[in-house]
């Protein structure tokens, strides 16, 4: 499974060259390096690629030694890697052991990994919203307006379950903190990768707000590449 870690930018539009109009989501892939590679005949026993992401700022400040802005076990795994800039976010995918030869430590992995057409799953933690109401959290549609009904309106309606079995079940929909949960939206079509600048366009929206970080990995459903959306002739 190959797999990226990006950095949402934000959303804009793209037309195809028969004038359809495509929403699509930029992420930003630049700066992902391979950590360290586990294999199922060492000690960890099973085979995965360990993927670092956002370079790290160092702190300068006269009459002190300048330091990165990461506690000291993290910058050693960098250092035992041979990684001259750490980075802030660590991890893990599982690959076979036939994919795990085609990684080096210190590798630089580009954002050219997807192709265009191609289908990907995008994992991150969506918006959070705060405690609300069963007609935001669950699209209750509400109760009506009229015929007596009073401070009624956005209520979700009985919960019970009369004398029999004389309890809430479990897992019934009501109010409560609605977002900020790791959330992944699967099969979202990759419209275009700018190798330039690694970026990667999917079609739609993906988890969080602008500037969040999210894991972009070959679709689990969708795992075969398509026809690529045409972009329009320049000129």
């Amino acid at each position: 499974m190959k797999g990226l870690l990006a950095r949402k930018i934000g959303m804009t539009q793209v037309y195809t060259t028969d004038g359809r109009r495509i929403p699509v989501t930029v992420l930003d892939a630049s700066s992902n390096v391979v950590v360290q590679k586990k294999s199922a005949q060492g000690k960890d026993g099973y085979t995965a690629i360990k993927i670092g992401f956002g370079e790290a700022h160092k702190m300068e400040k006269e009459g002190t030694e300048p330091r990165w802005r990461l506690t000291k076990p993290m910058v050693g795994v960098f250092q035992k890697a041979g990684i001259e800039v750490p980075r802030t976010k660590l991890t893990e995918l599982r690959v076979s052991e036939t994919e795990l030869d085609s990684y080096e430590v210190g590798q630089e992995l580009p954002a050219t990994l997807f192709k265009s057409g191609q289908y990907v799953d995008v994992t991150g933690t969506s918006k959070g919203r705060g405690f609300t109401g069963v007609m935001k959290r669950h699209n209750f549609k509400g109760m009506k307006a009229s015929h007596g009904t009073h401070e009624y309106f956005r209520h979700g309606g009985s919960i019970g379950a009369s004398a029999d079995p004389a309890r809430v079940f479990k897992g019934t929909k009501m109010a409560g903190q609605h977002g900020n949960a790791r959330t992944t939206v699967q099969n979202i079509h990759v419209v275009e990768v700018i190798e330039e600048d690694n970026l990667i366009l999917v079609k739609g929206g993906v988890p969080g707000p602008n500037g969040a970080i999210v894991l972009v990995r070959t679709a689990v459903k969708k795992p075969r590449i398509v026809k690529p959306i045409e972009a329009p002739e320049e000129g």
